[in-house]
């Protein structure tokens, strides 16, 4: 079993920033991919960046390059989601998620899922 636990979520102004973190415990692997995902009311859950363990590779969703940015701790097990510029379109709840052997390009299927923290960002 894996736990993810997000936190970092909140409400904030548009244009300012948040950064979500992502820890997990429990069998992790040692060659993980972990992602972040959001949905918005009314809407499907849209990926949004992925990582490897390693870091050596990032995948962002085109809305959200240059001005997100995922990166992560291995020696935490850890993900952080940096948020700048946020706009209100950026509203939803965003889930963290882990897919164990750590497959490249990030895989459409996750082992474990987190709880999901809410980012609210007004106009």
């Amino acid at each position: 079993q894996v736990q993810l636990v997000e936190s970092g979520g909140g409400l904030v102004q548009a244009g300012g920033s948040l950064r979500l973190s992502c820890a997990a415990s429990g069998r992790t692997s040692s060659t993980y991919t972990m992602a972040w995902f959001r949905q918005a009311p009314g809407k499907e859950r849209e990926f949004v960046a992925a990582i490897k363990r390693s870091g050596g590779s990032t995948y962002d969703l085109d809305s959200v390059k240059g001005r997100f940015t995922i990166s992560g701790d291995s020696a935490k097990n850890t993900v952080y989601l940096q948020m700048d510029n946020l706009k209100p379109e950026d509203t939803a709840v965003y889930y963290c998620a882990i897919d164990l052997p750590g497959r490249w390009p990030p895989p459409p299927a996750y082992d474990y899922w987190g709880q999901g923290t809410q980012v609210t960002v007004s106009s």
